[in-house]
């Protein structure tokens, strides 16, 4: 019988603490955060083994997914909600719009979902697709969003929360309980090139950086250019070329080259 996995169990449990009975006309409801398909579902990351079909596409497209498949189901599905924190309305088309922005910079903790089906206004459909296949889905994910993860994920039990935490803390949802160390303060400013840019540790601590730094600003969280732009107003040209990993300073010279030859 396919089963619910611990890991998307914690995720589920994460939002609803967070987004059900928050502030708003809508929060979030149990009944609208699933993970097992119901019993007449067949085919897809809702499904375990016993439920898949023939050439499943959440099993076949991907030897992430033929080397992950149990009896767990891959999947998770948010229901919709508008709720206020922080000054400001947060909605599902915010949610998953946020998601997907983070899925496409490719963000630490984003790499072991496969795809996103989603609404990004209550009425078009949208799909992301880390593998490139579709674009698009039915029109259920007008009121709900889908989350595939990579099946052998899921089967490792690797902490799926930590993409959601961030989403949770970045709109004030849910208050940051890791203050800043002058460790992290070092890294912020010299940054540590032996992990180099990407790396979990690197995103957790300008993740919670900016938070601070909008809270404390009063500003949208959300504003990834504005807080780049800020960081970057207060570096002198050579502390940014020192701030360039070694193998990817050719690049960034031929990108400026071309640039000012344009």
């Amino acid at each position: 019988m396919t089963r619910a996995p611990a890991n998307l169990l914690a995720v589920r449990t994460l939002l609803l603490t967070h987004l059900d009975n928050a502030p708003g006309p809508d929060d979030l409801e149990p009944a609208e955060v699933g993970i097992v398909g119901d019993p007449a579902h067949r085919g897809g990351y809702h499904c375990g083994s016993d439920r898949v079909v023939t050439n499943d596409y959440s099993v076949v497209e991907s030897p992430r997914d033929r080397a992950g498949l149990t009896l767990d189901a891959a999947a998770l599905d948010v229901g919709g909600f508008e709720v206020r924190a922080g000054g400001r309305t947060h909605t599902l088309s915010s949610f998953s719009l946020w998601c997907v922005g983070q899925c496409v910079a490719n963000a630490a903790d984003t790499r072991d979902i496969r795809e996103i089906i989603y609404s990004p206004d209550g009425s078009a459909v949208r799909r992301w697709d880390r593998l490139g296949k579709r674009t698009s889905g039915d029109s259920s994910h007008r009121w709900h969003t889908h989350f595939s993860f990579f099946r052998d994920a899921i089967k490792a039990g690797r902490d799926q929360t930590p993409l959601f935490r961030r989403y949770l803390t970045t709109t004030g949802l849910l208050e940051d309980d890791m203050p800043l160390t002058d460790d992290d303060v070092r890294k912020i400013w010299t940054w540590d090139l032996q992990n180099g840019p990407g790396t979990d540790e690197a995103y957790r601590v300008l993740n919670r950086t900016a938070a601070m730094v909008a809270q404390l600003a009063g500003k949208d969280v959300t504003d990834e250019q504005a807080i780049i732009a800020g960081v970057l107003a207060g570096l002198t040209p050579e502390k940014i070329a020192a701030a360039i990993p070694p193998t990817m300073a050719k690049q960034v010279a031929d990108e400026l080259a071309r640039r000012l030859a344009a």
